[in-house]
């Protein structure tokens, strides 16, 4: 396999794996809506193990190229996949800190809610 060959391999694995994380996250993020806290956790746990998959393998392509091992010619494919590799990342990210937010506010009006009843 040639060095452009592989650079549209690993783009678009890249590309389809970022892509399996974002469904991820937006499956946590349904699972939010329906307060289902673990379940979302799940997802997000999931979601984090396809964009660590992906990133590695960004990370093998710069890798290779700064020890020397391959020179690797510009390529479009690639700039995207990294572009959708950072913004998937950036979803994941805020999807941890709405789970987290949207759990809190549950226990809070939980919470709420029962001390009204004892009052």
């Amino acid at each position: 396999m040639n060095y452009d060959d592989k650079i549209t391999e690993v783009a678009m694995e890249i590309v389809v794996t970022a892509g399996e994380a974002r469904e991820q996250a937006n499956q946590a993020l349904d699972a939010v809506s329906q307060f289902d806290f673990d379940k979302a956790r799940e997802y997000l746990a999931e979601a984090k193990a396809y964009i660590t998959k992906a990133h590695n393998a960004q990370t093998e392509i710069i890798q290779t190229q700064i020890a020397g091992e391959a020179e690797y010619e510009p390529s479009l494919l690639f700039n995207h996949a990294q572009d959708t590799l950072m913004t998937v990342m950036t979803e994941i990210n805020l999807t941890e800190k709405l789970i987290t937010l949207f759990e809190a506010f549950n226990e809070k009006m939980e919470s709420s809610i029962l001390m009204e009843k004892v009052c």
